[in-house]
């Protein structure tokens, strides 16, 4: 594939070039965030910045979670100080931190993100590329302007491309239908859900979108069966990976095997409930480090599962590449009465180092909880130690649990770590 079919020559360099020059700017970021960032400087304390240039010694460092960004977000403001908690570098006259906000927005929680003055500061011109747009197209966006920030996150990426934008945010389908049969663009960006509902709507009414023939898609799931619908129809959807705290994270090419990472993110992919890196292809929670002095995030937990994909995508494209959402890593259950986290559950994995991957089910109906761990173990038939587990459950969650060690490679590789299995009927 020619070098002109990608956005820049980064996404084609040596994977070891790649790896060295992430690595190199690893020592900066986390200088910076703890400069420049109080959440992140109390979170790192006591870290040598200096020695932080290997993935084997940022994972040493620990997960900020979503929950965790809220709830100093909210303390924050109940004192009466500064919107962002202390995670934000940058604000407006007021703020205790120095100027250079162009937005800010509001996420659900609320969480408010700050917006850099950096040419597409949310690096979606790669996704947006990826997905087929050139400059000069004109790109339908029916992400919200209001708020939250996916409006701004894909028109400045669709900017630094060179393609004009209509901003249609979201509902007003007839509207926007109109717009789209008026002003022919080339492509769509948005949910998969509303181009459809547009497509179904300009077939109900007999209006042509025949210029729409490509589409970059996010917020929502795009299974195989919508994406087939849409190319019957003529358009070419494409995925990308993106939060509202850290920009883009991944983004399908027209190889559709996966998500290739964007070239400015350190991806990790960890056992849910704890910081520890998993093997290349189990599934794990998505923890990000970005490489922005505006918003610097270290060890920043999505809450979603997914898992590298080995070897390089088909583009050339020689960043690795993530199976794209396969479900929230957070699976915190309420039992009899206590909250049961997956890090409770990795706790009685590292004090019986013998055991491998381990699931708790929870089951039985309302009120009439049960819990099993299952744990796969080289010697399954091992009584005492099903004893000695039980007993270590029974400390860390205090509640009593059933044992049961299975063959290794018994346990679906799906990063499930609690399950939920009751009956509430």
């Amino acid at each position: 594939m020619s070098l002109t079919s990608f956005y820049d020559l980064l996404e084609a360099r040596d994977p070891a070039q790649r790896e060295a020059r992430l690595m190199a700017a690893l020592p900066g970021a986390v200088d910076s965030a703890q400069r420049r960032s109080r959440a992140m400087a109390e979170t790192l304390q006591g870290v040598d910045a200096a020695a932080v240039c290997s993935r084997a010694a940022l994972a040493t460092l620990p997960v900020t979670r979503k929950h965790e960004l809220l709830a100093r977000q909210q303390a924050s403001r109940a004192a009466g100080g500064e919107p962002f908690g202390g995670f934000s570098a940058v604000g407006w006259t007021g703020q205790p931190v120095a100027h250079g906000a162009r937005r800010v927005f509001q996420s659900p929680g609320p969480i408010y993100e700050p917006e850099g003055t950096a040419p597409d500061y949310w690096r979606m011109a790669r996704a947006i590329w990826a997905a087929g747009f050139r400059a000069g197209d004109l790109a339908h966006c029916s992400f919200s302007y209001h708020l939250t920030p996916a409006g701004s996150m894909m028109e400045t990426g669709a900017h630094a491309i060179g393609c004009a934008t209509f901003a249609g945010g979201v509902g007003n389908t007839e509207l926007q239908l109109q717009a789209a049969a008026e002003l022919k663009p080339q492509g769509y960006i948005g949910t998969p859900s509303f181009l459809k509902i547009l497509l179904d709507k300009a077939a109900e009414t007999g209006v042509s979108l025949a210029s729409l023939r490509k589409a970059l898609v996010s917020g929502e799931a795009c299974p195989p069966s919508l994406r087939d619908w849409l190319a019957e129809r003529g358009v070419a959807a494409y995925q990308c990976y993106a939060t509202a705290d850290l920009g883009l994270i991944a983004f399908e090419t027209p190889a559709r095997e996966g998500l290739v990472l964007d070239e400015a993110v350190i991806v990790e992919i960890v056992r849910p409930g704890t910081g520890d890196p998993v093997p290349e292809g189990e599934v794990g929670e998505v923890v990000v480090t970005t490489l922005n002095p505006d918003y610097p995030l270290i060890r920043f937990g999505t809450g979603d599962l997914s898992a590298v994909l080995p070897g390089r995508c088909p583009t050339g494209r020689s960043n690795t590449r993530i199976r794209g959402w396969l479900g929230r890593a957070d699976q915190t259950a309420k039992v009899r009465g206590m909250f049961v986290h997956p890090s409770q559950v990795a706790e009685v994995g590292r004090r019986h180092p013998s055991l491998g991957r381990l699931r708790l089910v929870v089951s039985g109906q309302m009120a009439q909880d049960q819990m099993t761990l299952q744990a796969e173990c080289a010697e399954p038939a091992n009584e005492g130690l099903a004893r000695q587990v039980a007993e270590t459950v029974r400390e860390v969650t205090r509640l009593r649990c059933e044992v049961q060690l299975l063959p290794v490679g018994s346990l679906a590789n799906d990063g499930k770590v609690i399950e939920d299995a009751r009956s509430y009927a």
